[in-house]
């Protein structure tokens, strides 16, 4: 449930902090003072497009925090979503705070228990704690889009597997058809690979054959070169008379008779042997080289064939010859690619394939809906009965689509008639506006009550829902929500005595001028201020006969709507 929301310099509020208690809160207050800012900032924090125009005139930025408290459950259903998303997971007991920063230049901030977040994570979050219906929320049930997401909602449909299970067969439809339209494009595309890899392949290039190759030429080539060098340095270093290694052997010679005289002559005479097994080793790296390096004009000649033809190729297609082994991996790709792509059967059988998987699943949600709209359909038709339009009743219609569509096999539209005897006719052409706020209050009381066993969400919001609604209807419409909040959080913004008589917590709206500037306020009223507060919205100077009537209405309310079922923490 919502616990606290706090709003700082958020359009005409200053700085205000609202704590919510469990059940039914009623929020009221003077036409213009500001009933709907507590839920546009509530939305704000839920992720809602934010502008520099919520800002108040004069502060440097908006700032909206809002706390939830989790139950267990709500916790672990979150868990997957919170790791997922990159958030620790919530401790036992931990609220749960989303705040959202608008700064006077239009620049969002988010953050979800004190981390960094996006918009859109807060609006998935959202989606979770809260449900909010609007004053024109009648204007959505007209839409086949949300029509049919409130059904799916409330027959448990998994709409994630049909959507993947409609892109996977659109897709391979696609690829079909595409394979069929650019049949002759594709066996003249193969043709031109084929061709290019025969070439290649006659050559068969190797990975770093390329430089192996400069290397043997370069050796080759340089045959002579390198044997005269050899020749010359081994002649330098031990076999010519005066080589270096005769001359050390000398020097060496020259030194071990007193050596051991003068001490530091004995250190020059070990540098000297050092030197010596050196040049040894010099002489016979050289000598190696010798025998070894060989006039090959054969080998030559075969290296100057084979770098030839690389060059050759390399020059056709226009690539360094070091990348022709890649070049022939990617054309062997490409053509096994379009191999695939011209095999008509097997993108034939991938497409029937992927249609029978999205048809097993479009049937599979065919029947949720259908196990659903009538019982939907009855528990609408009974709160209409309660709401002013006795004899009226309500369907969910489900019509077989000639095509496959994204959405599976069947439209959903909601079908309503106003009066006994009268044809349902789509609720869009339902003319009373009266008419259309009071079915969308029963659509959403219904389908919050339904849903309870199976949505986490805790919070239900009712943004002046009953406009358009009086009478002993809004006595009833009071009732609604005051057992609804036996179950659940429920908040509602009214104009409606009624219905405020019927709240648990009672919050006053109230605008004012501080500095020459408009400010609101939200405090909660208690005994003799909510009944001024209720006598107040039923019209009228407010006298002894109007609190009388205020407090009738509110010892009333307290008395009835029991509910069937009640949770140990439920509000009396």
């Amino acid at each position: 449930m919502l616990r606290r929301l706090t709003l700082r310099d958020f359009v005409i509020v200053t700085n205000l902090e609202v704590d919510l208690g469990r059940g039914f809160t009623a929020l009221t207050g003077e036409t213009g003072a500001g009933k709907s800012i507590l839920i546009d900032a509530l939305q704000l924090a839920l992720g809602s497009r934010g502008d520099a125009g919520v800002v108040r005139e004069g502060a440097a930025r908006a700032d909206i925090t809002a706390e939830f408290e989790p139950t267990p459950e709500l916790a672990q259903h979150l868990a997957p979503w919170l790791e997922e998303a990159g958030f620790d997971n919530l401790e036992p007991g931990a609220p749960l705070l989303l705040r959202r920063v608008v700064d006077s230049q239009g620049k969002s901030r988010a953050w979800i228990n004190g981390s960094p977040a996006t918009a859109t994570q807060l609006r998935e979050l959202g989606e979770h704690l809260v449900d909010i219906h609007g004053q024109h929320a009648w204007q959505s049930l007209t839409r086949a889009e949300s029509v049919r997401t409130l059904v799916d909602a409330q027959a448990g449909v998994d709409t994630a597997a049909l959507q993947q299970a409609w892109i996977a067969r659109r897709d391979a439809a696609r690829r079909l058809e595409e394979a069929r339209s650019r049949q002759t494009d594709l066996d003249r595309e193969r043709e031109r690979l084929q061709w290019q890899i025969g070439e290649l392949d006659k050559l068969s290039p190797q990975a770093d054959e390329w430089e192996a190759l400069n290397a043997e030429h370069t050796r080759l080539s340089h045959g002579q070169a390198i044997l005269d060098a050899a020749r010359l340095a081994l002649d330098a270093v031990s076999e010519a008379d005066d080589s270096a290694d005769s001359l050390t052997s000398r020097a060496i010679d020259a030194l071990e008779e007193v050596a051991s005289v003068e001490p530091h002559l004995a250190d020059t005479l070990q540098v000297l042997r050092d030197a010596q097994a050196q040049l040894q080793d010099a002489a016979r790296s050289l000598n190696s080289a010798l025998h070894h390096t060989e006039l090959d004009p054969d080998r030559l000649a075969e290296l100057d064939s084979r770098m030839s033809a690389w060059m050759s190729l390399a020059r056709r297609y226009r690539r360094q010859p070091q990348e022709l082994p890649a070049l022939l991996q990617g054309w062997r790709e490409e053509l096994a690619e379009l191999d695939a792509a011209s095999d008509l059967d097997a993108l034939d059988q991938a497409a029937q394939r992927a249609h029978k998987v999205w048809l097993d699943t479009a049937k599979a949600v065919s029947k949720q809906r259908a196990a659903v709209a009538p019982t939907l359909a009855q528990a609408v038709t009974d709160a209409m009965q309660t709401l002013g339009m006795g004899g009226g009743r309500f369907e969910v219609a489900l019509t077989p689509q000639d095509e496959p569509q994204a959405f599976g096999l069947e439209s959903v539209e909601f079908l309503v008639a106003g009066h006994a005897g009268s044809t349902p006719r789509p609720i869009g052409k339902v003319a009373s506006g009266g008419e259309l706020s009071r079915l969308a209050l029963a659509i959403a009381v219904t389908t919050s009550q339904r849903s309870d066993e199976r949505s986490q969400v805790g919070t239900l919001i009712f943004d002046e829902i009953d406009s358009g609604v009086g009478g002993a209807v809004a006595d009833t419409v009071g009732q609604l929500m005051r057992r609804l909040g036996h179950d659940r959080q429920v908040m509602a913004v009214t104009h409606l005595a009624q219905v405020a008589a019927c709240a648990h917590q009672h919050l006053v709206v109230a605008k004012s001028v501080q500095s020459g500037q408009t400010t609101s306020d939200i405090r909660a009223v208690r005994d003799a201020e909510r009944i001024h507060e209720v006598a107040r919205m039923l019209g009228g100077a407010i006298t002894d006969t109007s609190r009388a009537h205020a407090e009738a209405m509110l010892h009333h309310a307290s008395q009835d709507a029991k509910p069937a079922r009640r949770r140990k923490d439920a509000p009396a």
